[in-house]
């Protein structure tokens, strides 16, 4: 089963793909729940765009494959996901989109797929707003 989610982004792609590698430290959704109430860090670390397979992200996904600038995919035992980043109308726009891909039937999928849902969805709207305030302030 696949599912697909995307969000407008009001920033560059190369910055929008900056803030996917940040899935490396931490996975910016409800962090009560998935990050052990650690906050998401709310600033960029540009050593976490160096990329290379094999890589940890999000503490339970690793890197299995990329495109420098363009996407990343990774795994876990129950499912793979690919995020990846598209030019908007604008050179300051661009299209966040992730694919989760889950193995077995869809009647056995109906939970975690509903988790998926709620928790990539805060997820996306949390890296488009980072995104964005980092565009706006141009830092």
């Amino acid at each position: 089963m696949s599912c697909d989610r995307a969000v407008s982004v009001a920033a560059p792609p190369t910055l929008v793909f900056q803030w996917i590698c940040q899935l490396r430290a931490a996975p910016y959704s409800y962090d009560l729940l998935d990050n052990f109430g650690r906050p998401s860090p709310r600033t960029r670390d540009p050593e976490l765009a160096e990329l290379a397979v094999g890589q940890r992200f999000m503490s339970m996904f690793e890197l299995t494959d990329f495109t420098l600038g363009k996407d990343v995919t990774l795994r876990a035992r129950a499912a793979a996901v690919t995020y990846a980043v598209h030019p908007g109308p604008s050179p300051e726009t661009s299209r966040l989109h992730a694919r989760v891909r889950f193995p077995g039937p869809s009647w056995l999928l109906a939970l975690p797929v509903l988790g998926d849902f709620i928790m990539m969805r805060k997820q996306l709207l949390t890296l488009k707003e980072l995104a964005e305030l980092e565009a706006r302030s141009g830092s």
